[in-house]
């Protein structure tokens, strides 16, 4: 005898095409279509007491943003509720499951670090409790490593108003003034990422040499252009659909709600132009890192790198291996791989044209390297992000 069909409501707000919103649904399908539930999706179902709709009733289950009303339908129904939105009121006596924003602080801050930068910046909105955790992991984690961080806090949406516009942008020219360069910086949002990168441009200086850049959550169509392209964190937002619906079938099937919140950690973090760079206390070395990073695409060579910044090649291999740890053509071999793997994941190219715009003679060259550097082909690293996107 087949078992009943689960109905479960989806109040989500479909309207933003953002991750958190289009990816939370596609996670929650992904079970859904597995368990051989039906889905309805409807913001505004459960949106009066008593049921507004007969319907309503009828649900074994419910995701969604857990709102006042949402919550007291919930109740009034006798229908388990799992949470999907961090910020609301009712948080904290419902299940839900989050991403772990405070893993997302501690990632920022460990790339950054890992980049050999010793200043630190925090530009955040701090509009909600998500973004104050992330911030303050992203501080203290610089603080176990001995370091400080200065902070400015900015609006969401700094363009909404001439007046809004203005004023943030003295709050972040004011805080540029007394930067120690080169400088890490966290930016909570993309779009106010891009903003710090033209005031970085409009004053001369370079990202990410002199200041580089961790923003967001890796919204690509805000990361990518204009260049250079940002750095940011990928969620996993399909992830958090996917274990709120496991967590849904638990309650239907009559288990009591877990103690703690289920907290995801981020997927990956996407390392992009804007701080695709290592800090060194050498200028020559420093130099030759910023001739790499900006012709790495060409069939340059160590001596061609030692020729742009007037050194001898032997001197030059002994200062990298000295302040990095490598020699010159790993460095270059290095720069190619991360920028093919930024191609990798975020175009739709063949493999022979992703080896030559990075810089390999050809796809054979691209595969023997990434099979010796990785331990695995291209192919199969293109097929593991997109996997991993969509998990």
């Amino acid at each position: 005898m087949r078992s009943k069909t689960r109905r479960v409501a989806l109040i989500m707000d479909m309207e933003w095409p953002h991750k958190r919103n289009v990816g939370t649904f596609s996670g929650t399908q992904q079970y859904a279509e597995e368990h051989d539930w039906e889905s309805t999706v409807d913001a505004f179902l459960f949106d009066s007491v008593p049921p507004a709709k007969p319907q309503a009733a009828r649900f074994d289950g419910i995701i969604g943003l857990a709102t006042k009303q949402l919550v007291e339908q919930a109740k009034l129904l006798n229908t388990p509720l799992v949470n999907v939105w961090f910020q609301s009121p009712f948080r904290d006596s419902l299940p839900g499951v989050f991403s772990d924003y405070s893993a997302v602080g501690r990632l920022r801050a460990e790339h950054l670090l890992a980049r050999g930068f010793h200043n630190f910046a925090i530009v955040a909105t701090l509009a909600t409790r998500a973004e104050f955790l992330e911030a303050e992991a992203f501080r203290s984690t610089l603080v176990e490593e001995g370091y400080s961080s200065t902070t400015v806090n900015v609006s969401q949406y700094p363009w909404t108003t001439s007046a809004k516009w203005h004023k943030n942008k003295q709050l972040l020219t004011s805080m540029m003034d007394n930067w120690q360069l080169p400088i890490g910086v966290y930016v909570s949002t993309e779009n106010v990422g891009q903003v710090l990168s033209q005031l970085c441009r409009e004053r001369g200086w370079l990202v990410p040499n002199d200041v580089a850049i961790v923003a967001g959550y890796n919204e690509e169509a805000i990361c990518e252009y204009p260049k250079p392209s940002i750095t940011s964190v990928e969620l996993g937002h399909e992830r958090v659909g996917y274990e709120a619906a496991r967590l849904l079938h638990q309650l239907m099937s009559g288990k009591a709600p877990p103690s703690e919140h289920l907290l995801l950690p981020p997927t990956s973090l996407v390392v992009r132009e804007s701080t695709d760079f290592f800090v060194v206390d050498d200028e020559q070395v420093m130099a030759a890192l910023s001739f790499i990073a900006a012709h790495s695409h060409r069939r340059i060579a160590p001596d061609d790198v030692a020729r742009a910044v007037v050194a001898e090649t032997r001197t030059l291999q002994l200062r990298f291996r000295k302040y990095l740890g490598r020699p010159i053509a790993t460095e270059i071999r290095r720069v190619r791989i991360e920028r093919a793997k930024r191609e990798l994941t975020q175009s739709k190219h063949a493999m022979e044209e992703i080896a030559r715009n990075v810089g390999f003679s050809n796809a054979m060259q691209m595969y023997k390297v990434f099979n010796r550097e990785l331990g695995v082909s291209p192919s199969e690293y293109r097929k593991k992000r997109q996997k991993d996107d969509k998990v």
